[in-house]
């Protein structure tokens, strides 16, 4: 699957896994352990970006917890709607970008984000897509992923340093989802790993960026 057709299933998304399938469930122990890192070590006037932020309940949790300046970037124009209905406040505080997170973040000057963060978003990017150079650009402080790894253990990981192919699975037979070891593809980009646990089917990771700006790390 080429990565334009990719984009389209999730644009197009309705049902599982859509917009309205995320709001209904709202915040879980992952939108918790995301803000619990961040309130060890970042001020809440962070400028903090979610990658396929869908109807934005990770974001919402960290809205409830007196963040201030947050933005989302999500396919899915259905999800700013389903937003608006169920995070109100988040929909007229945040700041959004309806569009392909490969179209997004090459927009972005360098270090424009304190803090980038994904859920179960990157594992759907296409091997072509060119993200991660971006992500490591644009980001200030600290990275986090919060994706499936189960696949990427058994081969190491490999694939995105261009070892070899990235191992995918189909979900439903629908889209992809491309196996990585996240710890291999952000520090082969500068980034320290500096937290990791595992939860119920994805690995927590949480990034520095070596050398990068620590103004908004509280003392």
């Amino acid at each position: 699957m080429d990565p334009n057709s990719v984009r389209q299933q999730w644009e197009e998304r309705s049902g599982e896994y859509s917009p309205d399938y995320y709001a209904y469930y709202g915040p879980n122990e992952t939108s918790e352990l995301i803000r619990a890192r961040l309130d060890s070590a970042i001020e809440s006037d962070a400028t903090i970006l979610e990658l396929g932020c869908s109807s934005g309940r990770h974001l919402a949790h960290l809205h409830d917890g007196g963040y201030e300046d947050l933005h989302g970037i999500e396919i899915n124009g259905e999800a700013l709607s389903v937003m608006e209905e169920n995070y109100p406040e988040l929909a007229a505080d945040g700041t959004f970008y309806i569009d392909a997170i490969e179209d997004t973040v090459t927009e972005f000057d360098d270090d424009h984000f304190d803090v980038v963060f994904s859920v179960e978003t990157l594992q759907h990017v296409h091997p072509d897509g060119g993200v991660f150079e971006e992500l490591e650009r644009i980001t200030a402080n600290r990275l986090i992923t919060v994706e499936n790894e189960r696949r990427a253990d058994e081969n190491g990981g490999e694939g995105d340093d261009g070892s070899s192919e990235t191992p995918v699975n189909y979900v439903h037979d629908e889209f992809p989802l491309y196996f990585r070891n996240w710890n291999r593809v952000f520090t082969d980009r500068g980034f320290t790993e500096i937290f990791s646990e595992q939860t119920d089917r994805d690995v927590f990771r949480e990034f520095h960026l070596d050398g990068g700006d620590d103004a908004t790390i509280q003392s």
